[in-house]
């Protein structure tokens, strides 16, 4: 009976891992700094767009794989992504802000307290293809 359970256990973890749903109000919020900064589990980017660098940004986040939208509009002004790790289903969200001339960009995962440096690639990468675009 013991094994059932200890096999039973990382199945539970990994469905509400893939399951737990996003609760808007608490991952929907308005980046506040205004300067770049790496965390544990997470980035901060600041970056001059102008005026319509939200909506660039939306399409290009569009078409990123394993990511889709929480909340928000380019209209608001405001948006919160989802992306999910390939494997296992771990979700980030990334809310970016438009700010004036200003893109405001915080990732952060939700689970762990490392993220292993996949919040600053992604938007790294993010970033590389608005300034291309």
């Amino acid at each position: 009976m013991l094994w059932i359970g200890v096999c039973l256990l990382p199945l539970i973890l990994l469905a509400h891992i893939r399951l737990a749903p996003s609760a808007v109000e608490r991952w929907h919020v308005a980046p506040e700094m205004r300067e770049d900064r790496d965390f544990n589990n997470g980035v901060f980017r600041c970056v001059i767009t102008g005026g319509s660098g939200l909506r660039r940004f939306d399409r290009i986040v569009d078409s990123d794989p394993r990511t889709k939208r929480l909340a928000g509009t380019v209209e608001q002004g405001m948006i919160t992504y989802i992306t999910r790790s390939r494997m296992i289903g771990f979700p980030d969200y990334t809310t970016v802000l438009q700010a004036g001339e200003e893109l405001l960009i915080h990732a952060r995962s939700r689970f762990g307290r490392r993220d292993f440096g996949v919040n600053a690639v992604r938007v790294e990468r993010w970033i590389d293809a608005l300034t291309a675009y």
